[in-house]
């Protein structure tokens, strides 16, 4: 007994005598970084290829098809078409995304380390994000979200860094390339890049000039690619139906309110897309403009040939009833601000991924008749999980997680950015450093792009939040004010 208590405490100085061999600097990193990966290896062999949606079926038949559009991210579309032509397919890209995710971690609890956050509060939130399904899952879904998000962590820590006066050339790097992320992998991620770029010009001393052309640039880049570069190369620009779609959703809600603001010609403007009535069925519920442009008998080509007189009329309601608009976009908005669901019967709740397989037609684009039904590729969205068995327990983890009671706290992507707002009031106000709340930018941005344009409650819309938010609380321990601290 006493040998074996010997060699087990001679193994253990030997564990010990190696870590010590890792620089103090990279302790840290090594750890999260390993420890995340680790647990988010397990949601991709439960999910392999990864978790699914219409979307993932999308890009797969666009990719394979050679009809790419910009309507859906062509910068994820490329790394499809990458993932399609490699061995392991999809399974490569969703195992790339856990490995950029677990390292934007690790590089986040490093940055708050500089502003006092300890390593032994921060390496915890860490591991629990990639534990919980609405995090640690949803970054193994085939989705354009999932990199956005991750850029999105990647500005906010290397803004920790900024703030903090510890940055140096590869965090100025890590910055300008997750700014340019933003506005590649979503559209309307321009905002966000907009949003918090700026905030951070306004903030940070001695680096106004710096950042505001860096914020510029980053969104200079997509605009051009999105305007020039891809028309140039034959991908096809958005249809005018889907780019107007929430206006005429607001049309249809100021409609329904308000009926009388309409005169007859703009009635029989209306009636040629789809019959009076269910302008005002789409209009009665101003969370989600799916019930009027994606109903079945929504005209879309005669959308698109009476679109400028649609749009005449929104301009006029938006002159005479502004109001009517504000309040069709903040109802649409509801994920953006409200930290609780909305009402069931206006399918007002928040719409979380299901993570069953997906279906033999690929949510209807493998449908018989469609290009896709024919397409070998479409094999690659099929679920090929690692173990069945970590797939059952994964999705019972998964399921549970989506707890209606659970709901508010889980997925609301509003309630984490108030908590994150006030640690990090907290923060600036006891460390007297005014820069800090330039780290509320990127929350910010989310909450007011997804505000001004929202087509219904997708969780997914304000997932980033849900990995920021909880490192600004360990910024709570650390606001007490240390020697050497700089206003800013």
């Amino acid at each position: 007994m006493t040998a074996l208590l010997d060699g087990s405490r001679a193994e253990d100085w030997d564990h010990a005598r190696h870590a010590r061999r890792v620089p103090d600097r990279w302790r840290l990193p090594l750890a999260v970084g390993v420890g995340v990966q680790l647990v988010l290896l397990v949601w991709w062999a439960a999910f392999s290829p990864g978790l699914t949606s219409y979307d993932s079926a999308v890009y797969v038949s666009q990719v394979t098809s050679g009809i790419w559009t910009s309507d859906h991210s062509v910068a994820y579309n490329a790394l499809v078409w990458l993932a399609v032509h490699l061995p392991g397919r999809l399974a490569v890209l969703t195992l790339a995304q856990t490995v950029l995710a677990s390292s934007a971690l690790a590089y986040t609890c490093v940055a708050m380390r500089g502003l006092g956050a300890r390593g032994r509060w921060t390496a915890p939130i860490a591991l629990v994000l990639a534990v919980a399904p609405p995090t640690g899952a949803f970054v193994v879904y085939i989705w354009k979200d999932v990199p956005f998000t991750l850029c999105a962590v990647l500005v906010f820590a290397a803004s920790v860094r900024l703030v903090a006066r510890k940055a140096g050339r590869a965090d100025w790097w890590i910055l300008t390339a997750a700014l340019v992320g933003l506005g590649l992998f979503r559209n309307n991620g321009l905002g966000v890049a907009l949003i918090a770029g700026l905030a951070l010009a306004v903030a940070i001393r001695g680096r106004r000039a710096r950042l505001t052309v860096l914020t510029l640039f980053a969104v200079g880049v997509s605009l051009l690619c999105q305007l020039v570069v891809y028309p140039a190369v034959g991908i096809k620009q958005p249809a005018k139906s889907s780019v107007y779609s929430l206006n005429y959703h607001d049309v249809a809600v100021a409609y329904a309110a308000q009926p009388a603001l309409f005169s007859a010609a703009d009635r029989r403007v209306m009636a040629q897309v789809t019959p009076l009535e269910d302008w005002t069925r789409g209009g009665s519920n101003c969370f989600v403009s799916d019930q009027l442009v994606l109903a079945w008998n929504f005209d879309r080509p005669a959308a698109e040939r009476v679109n400028d007189r649609l749009m005449a009329i929104w301009t006029k309601v938006a002159k005479q009833r502004p109001d009517l608009i504000m309040n069709a976009r903040i109802c649409r908005g509801h994920i953006a601000w409200a930290p609780f669901p909305g009402p069931a019967e206006k399918n007002a709740y928040t719409w979380i991924g299901d993570p069953a397989p997906a279906p033999k037609d690929l949510y209807g684009v493998a449908a018989a008749g469609q290009p896709m039904a024919s397409n070998p590729n479409r094999t690659a969205v099929y679920a090929h999980p690692v173990s069945t068995k970590l797939r059952h327990v994964a999705v019972f983890w998964y399921n549970a997680a989506k707890a209606r009671q659970l709901d508010w706290i889980l997925f609301r992507g509003a309630t984490w950015c108030y908590l994150g707002y006030a640690a990090i009031v907290l923060f600036a106000r006891g460390r007297r450093l005014r820069s800090a709340y330039a780290l509320a930018g990127v929350m910010v941005g989310f909450q007011l792009t997804v505000l001004a344009a929202n087509p219904a409650p997708l969780y997914r819309y304000m997932v980033a939040p849900l990995f920021i938010a909880p490192f600004c609380l360990a910024l709570i321990p650390a606001r007490r004010s240390r020697a050497g601290d700089r206003r800013a």
